[in-house]
């Protein structure tokens, strides 16, 4: 599985929100992957660079060509990077799934 959710705003919000996906996903029997809480860690790339962010989301998403689905999580909204995800899960013929963690 491939996570969408947002990242850029109230990046510690979102971190907590993307950190609680993951978690729902492990409680459903899945393999989750959120490139957002792996490619912004410190030292990693710098989500407030254009030219790093692209890259990371790019490699974020090289890894949906071999996941089984993209679930998106929408409590907090779509941002435009989640956009993209689901864009490219559908021009890969993915199965995309929208999902809320509710309270």
């Amino acid at each position: 599985m491939i996570i969408e959710s947002p990242f850029a705003g109230d990046i510690q919000a979102n971190l907590e929100y993307a950190r609680a996906a993951m978690w729902d996903c492990l409680e459903r029997g899945e393999a989750p992957y959120a490139s957002h809480l792996l490619y912004t860690q410190v030292g990693v790339l710098d989500d407030s660079d254009p030219v790093q962010r692209a890259r990371g989301i790019e490699a974020g998403l090289l890894w949906g060509k071999h996941a089984e689905a993209t679930v998106v999580y929408t409590d907090r909204g779509i941002s435009g990077g989640m956009r993209q995800g689901i864009q490219r899960a559908i021009n890969e013929g993915r199965p995309v799934e929208y999902r809320t963690l509710g309270d």
